[in-house]
């Protein structure tokens, strides 16, 4: 802004400090000092050969530094959601949750196998019905990343390759006859997808091009990527952005494709039976992309193709783990900071393009009888459950908003609204840096910066890992025109705490200097704009500004600043005036108050919504939904608050008998491709115990409801008849299963089924499941059964 004086608003210090009683031993913490003065690397244009990136809705494209829309940098958020996994009367509403909790992309794998069910019989139908998916998307203002293998992983038996293929031909390479079959495969869903690629108007932006690939050799490795992308191309698939996955030593043509990346808080697939080393997308990146092993069915001990290729390629993210699968050898936890910590702290060190995986949990179809996970006795390096895909993801298995997704949504609404502003800024790194990820005692932190703006970014939370609090924390971060130091004064940061500061944040032409609040979204009504940030810290939030600003709060000037600290509460606004008589207003929310933040359009017009109901925003309505309580409560901005109480039947217990004792399970085998435990063969079943219940006709009165079952064992199978409806490896949850898609189930006997889980069973529990266990040789029981309906209230705008 010309007429602020940016250097002088920009170059002093100031006040007070944010901080509480903390329960982990605090460190004094020594000045820290960054210079963030660098612009990075060189801007390149032209060097990506991708496709059309111009239609009827703008422009879509690259360069080597950010993604771009309709010229401008763009940073956005991408969740992946398998249609296949879900049925497809719920594809709708479960796309509205997702745009609620601010996706902007949904990405998805085409499963081969999930759509060829006989050899040479694609199914394009019913829940496979892929063109009315991205019709859907396209719907509600979401645009699709189509990932159509032809391996694909996921968790799939043969990641997603159909048997027959697998058997008579060489998979994953320029072998002829897998070649054809895959052009086969690709045709039929091309023939799905006509005319709703980008150019032509549609949602289509990007295709990746087989996934986890570091294969090498005669017809393999960047020949093999080419060929693909050859073939995509000749058949039609004409997009602006063509990927590869970047992770575990891959390969691709350099130019003809760029890598996405990806980070999970705990490894799955790993074959150790204890907690792991503090993982590194706990830790700024600087010098690298690639985070870790990602699981890539394959092994490789050469430098990938993406390390080298930083320079000439943004930083796309596609698996940043929204959860993660509990397989059978390994069943870790999260708690939703373990995602929300990891995720900020990427976005961080440079990430680009927010995309995740899992963002929506599924079930696996069976296939005439076949089953489609992945497991060891079928080669592949993972056991999975049979149907269960939950992932813990931030939407599950049923459609249930978790916890996670409200840790997320504030960084996606802030990503959606001033994702363009960060996108281009650089990656600065502080003046010390953490020795590597087992360093837990230098705070970790970075800045992203564009002349005299940016944004600090810290993180002191690293799952399973205790760190220290700091104290006496100030920062200096040099800008183009000096040198600013935040806060005022040194402030405490706390075990756990991650968020993120703005620095010379212009907000509708008056300047914020920084604040220690996250910035969120921007509103506005009759009155003019609001932005909306999130306090990081209990107490009151340090907010500064240029002299001569005029604030509707007490505050002082000290230099070329006036300062206020200002108590966070969503019942009322500050305004700030700048000195030429710009206004702007704020709101300011406490922590708690952000688990409840929803944003999204009403009526032409952009609302936030505080409640603790999970929210869906139609075109003139609003939908609310939550498990258990009939009591809403919800403020709106621009709008009204209120309370309702919804009608209909309570949770109860349901009753259950014990139908058959458990037997002796049987010594787990250790071997596999993971030479780790494996999976029980199927007549181990023999051996479990059965619980018989019926589930009440009346048990959707509300819309829907919710099996919760509290449980100990090896694996739970629920059956009605002799059709399993679901399955899951015990890791010390509740199992809740959705009750609406069994409707017609209802009223007629249900069984479950538990494996005893051995005391001496070689896998990895969390110690909170493992505090669950008895002390005996084994353990098969069925604590409660209870029905808890999940209420409805709509709310007309």
């Amino acid at each position: 802004m010309p007429d602020i004086d940016r250097r002088a608003a920009l170059t002093a210090t100031g006040l007070v400090a944010l901080g509480a009683a903390l329960p982990a031993p605090a460190v004094a913490q020594s000045p820290l000092a960054l210079g963030a003065g660098k612009s990075g690397p060189p801007l390149k244009t032209g060097h990506l050969r991708m496709g059309t990136g111009t239609g009827p809705n703008g422009t879509i494209g690259l360069t080597n530094l950010t993604l771009l829309r309709d010229g401008q940098p763009w940073l956005p958020v991408m969740g992946e959601f398998h249609f296949t996994r879900l049925p497809a009367r719920y594809w709708a509403e479960e796309l509205r949750k997702m745009k609620a909790a601010g996706i902007t992309i949904v990405a998805s794998y085409i499963l081969w196998n999930h759509v060829e069910l006989a050899p040479g019989q694609i199914d394009w139908n019913g829940d496979r019905d892929i063109r009315r998916f991205i019709q859907l998307c396209d719907a509600e203002g979401l645009l699709f990343f189509l990932r159509p293998g032809p391996w694909g992983h996921a968790e799939a038996r043969f990641g997603g390759i159909p048997d027959w293929i697998v058997a008579g031909t060489h998979p994953r390479s320029n072998d002829a006859a897998y070649l054809a079959e895959v052009e086969r495969f690709w045709r039929s869903l091309h023939d799905q997808v006509r005319g709703l690629f980008w150019k032509d108007g549609g949602p289509i932006i990007g295709m990746q091009i087989e996934n986890e690939y570091n294969l090498d050799g005669p017809g393999q490795g960047r020949a093999h990527i080419a060929t693909l992308k050859s073939m995509a191309q000749k058949i039609g698939y004409d997009v602006p952005l063509y990927t590869v996955t970047g992770w575990d030593q891959t390969l691709y043509p350099k130019g003809e494709v760029v890598p996405v990346h990806g980070g999970y808080p705990d490894e799955p697939w790993s074959a150790k039976t204890t907690k792991l080393p503090p993982k590194e997308n706990y830790l700024f990146r600087f010098d690298n992309r690639v985070s870790g092993d990602l699981g890539a069915q394959t092994r490789s001990n050469r430098r990938g193709d993406a390390d080298s290729d930083m320079a000439d390629t943004p930083f796309l993210g596609a698996e940043y783990g929204g959860g993660v699968p509990v397989m059978y050898r390994r069943r870790p936890l999260l708690d939703p900071k373990d995602v929300a910590a990891a995720v900020t702290t990427q976005v961080g060190s440079g990430v680009n393009l927010l995309g995740y995986y899992m963002f929506h949990g599924g079930a696996n179809p069976l296939a005439h009888g076949r089953t489609l996970e992945e497991t060891q006795r079928s080669g592949g390096y993972n056991d999975c459950p049979i149907i269960g895909y939950d992932f813990q993801a931030p939407i599950g298995q049923y459609g249930e908003v978790n916890p996670v997704n409200a840790a997320l949504r504030p960084l996606h609404y802030f990503l959606g609204q001033y994702g363009d502003r960060l996108a281009p800024m650089a990656v600065q790194a502080p003046a010390r840096l953490p020795s590597d990820k087992n360093d837990l005692q230098t705070l970790r932190w970075s800045v992203r910066s564009q002349g005299d703006s940016g944004f600090l970014f810290v993180n002191n939370h690293v799952r399973q890992y205790a760190t220290p609090a700091h104290r006496g924390v100030q920062f200096t971060v040099q800008l183009t025109s000096g040198p600013v130091v935040l806060p005022s004064r040194p402030v405490t940061i706390a075990t756990g705490d991650y968020f993120f500061w703005p620095i010379g944040l212009d907000l509708d032409g008056v300047l914020l200097c920084w604040a220690t609040a996250q910035p969120v979204t921007r509103l506005a009504d009759a009155d003019g704009p609001i932005h909306v940030l999130i306090a990081t810290a209990p107490g009151s939030v340090e907010l500064a500004f240029p002299s001569g600003t005029r604030l509707s709060a007490p505050s002082r000037t000290e230099g070329p600043h006036v300062i206020a600290d200002v108590p966070p509460a969503p019942d009322r606004l500050l305004t700030v005036t700048g000195a030429d008589g710009r206004k702007v207003r704020l709101l300011l929310l406490d922590q708690m108050s952000a688990r409840s933040l929803w944003v999204g359009d009403l009526s032409g017009q952009r609302r936030l919504v505080l409640t603790s109901a999970d929210t869906m925003f139609g075109t003139d309505s609003l939908t609310l939904r939550q498990r258990g309580d009939p009591a809403f409560r919800y403020r709106m901005l621009p709008g009204r608050a209120g309370t309702a109480t919804a009608k209909g039947l309570a949770s109860r217990a349901i009753p259950f008998t014990r139908s058959r004792t458990p037997g002796t399970a049987p010594p787990i085998v250790i071997g596999g491709p993971a030479n780790a435990a494996m999976q029980p063969l199927p007549e181990a079943h023999r051996a479990a115990a059965a619980f018989t219940f019926t589930p009440p006709r009346d048990a959707l009165a509300t819309g829907d409801a919710f099996l919760e079952l509290d449980w100990r064992g090896d694996i739970g199978r629920l059956f009605d008849g002799m059709d399993m409806l679901d399955d899951a490896f015990w890791d010390g949850r509740v199992w809740r299963i959705g009750l609406k898609r069994f409707a017609e189930r209802l009223g007629r006997p249900w069984t479950l089924t538990i494996l005893p889980l051995r005391a001496d069973a070689p896998i990895y529990l969390d110690d909170s499941a493992r505090a669950k266990l008895p002390k005996a040789a084994q353990v098969a029981e069925l604590l409660t059964l209870r029905l808890v309906p999940e209420y409805q209230l709509e709310i007309r705008a």
